[in-house]
């Protein structure tokens, strides 16, 4: 019963998208809230884990810092720029290469902290 009625609430949505003039505009209104609501929960999230790792964030070294730092720069930028570097073919490969990177130094840094 209960994924009928999802099942409905989402028919009446598409038919408000589909059938009302302006639906697009309004779907295009929720998606950007979603958007944003989905990106204020990833901040919300990363500062709750800064909170959590604080003592830890501390005691690395200014170089393994650093890159911490800038490899969550290089992400939150490569989510920035997602729509117009997914536009060309050498965009893709510069997102999936930067992410990489950004991840790999992430990885390097969680290693060489734990190692210690």
């Amino acid at each position: 019963m209960r994924a009928a009625r999802n099942i409905a609430i989402i028919a009446l949505l598409a038919l408000v998208v589909a059938a009302v003039p302006g639906g697009g505009n309004l779907a295009d209104g929720i998606l950007a809230a979603l958007t944003i609501a989905f990106l204020v929960i990833i901040g919300v999230m990363g500062f709750i884990l800064y909170r959590q790792n604080r003592v830890a964030y501390m005691t690395l070294d200014d170089r393994q810092r650093m890159i911490l730092i800038g490899a969550i720069g290089a992400i939150v930028l490569m989510i920035a720029g997602t729509d117009e570097l997914l536009d060309t073919g050498a965009g893709v490969i510069v997102w999936i290469a930067i992410l990489g990177l950004a991840v790999f130094g992430i990885a390097r840094v969680v290693a060489d902290s734990r190692s210690l």
